[in-house]
């Protein structure tokens, strides 16, 4: 980022920064510690997940506020427009992360009291462990304004997709296994889906970060593998 002659535009551009990796870090950790109170049905740390969601609101919220009045008083161009708008995007996507993690933490909460197959969690523990790869990823591609990474985030995305895959077939064995099964493993496909979720939102912020570098727009149609479930409705 270029210095500039008023100093206070400096300070606005950094503080739209900071807020974002402020955002990310705690997106990050809800994602971590959604899928830790699924896996050990600490309903707890599901309480403690959904109560950090309102920060990551009003972080967002004040980026958004703080970038349109920057480009009131600054009227900026180029790279620094795109700097503006960067921010609004990239809140967007992580305050998205942030309700999806909020709506594992719910499921974790449902299904706390109807343990029935512990071992149908693994797969979705191999599906957070990449999109929290990808989510750290990205972040850091932001951070450094790293477009080679960015792209590697939005190429690695079709991974995740097929882990969904597999966790879909590997439930709904489970569900034809036992139907008492159905109800726990419905929750797990909906958690499923809310992680697929995330990594999407990774690559829409993959797709910032060389929209920002460099002006360019990434291709439309992104490499995905299969998704079988459509989106997920939000846990009341």
């Amino acid at each position: 980022m270029a210095d500039h002659i008023v100093k206070a535009y400096d300070k606005e551009l950094e503080g739209l920064g900071q807020k974002i990796a402020e955002m990310g870090g705690i997106a990050e950790k809800m994602l971590a510690d959604a899928m830790d109170a699924l896996g050990d049905f600490d309903v707890q740390l599901a309480n403690q997940t959904i109560a950090t969601d309102p920060r990551l609101d009003m972080l967002q919220r004040e980026i958004e506020e703080q970038a349109i009045l920057t480009i009131a008083r600054r009227q900026p161009l180029a790279v620094d427009l795109r700097e503006i708008i960067a921010t609004i995007r990239i809140s967007n996507d992580l305050e998205r992360v942030g309700d999806l993690a909020k709506n594992i933490a719910k499921r974790a909460i449902k299904i706390a009291g109807d343990v029935r197959i512990p071992r149908a969690i693994i797969g979705l523990k191999s599906m957070q462990e990449s999109a929290a790869i990808l989510l750290k990823d990205v972040l850091d591609s932001y951070a450094e304004r790293d477009i080679a990474r960015a792209r590697e985030v939005w190429t690695y995305d079709a991974d995740l997709d097929s882990l969904e895959d597999s966790v879909f077939r590997d439930l709904l064995t489970f569900m034809m296994e036992d139907p008492r099964n159905i109800s726990f493993c419905a929750h797990l496909l909906f958690c499923s889906k809310n992680i697929e979720r995330i990594g999407d939102h990774a690559t829409n912020i993959a797709e910032t970060v060389v929209y920002l570098v460099s002006g360019e727009t990434m291709p439309t149609d992104r490499p995905k593998g299969r998704s079988i479930l459509s989106d997920p409705p939000a846990v009341k």
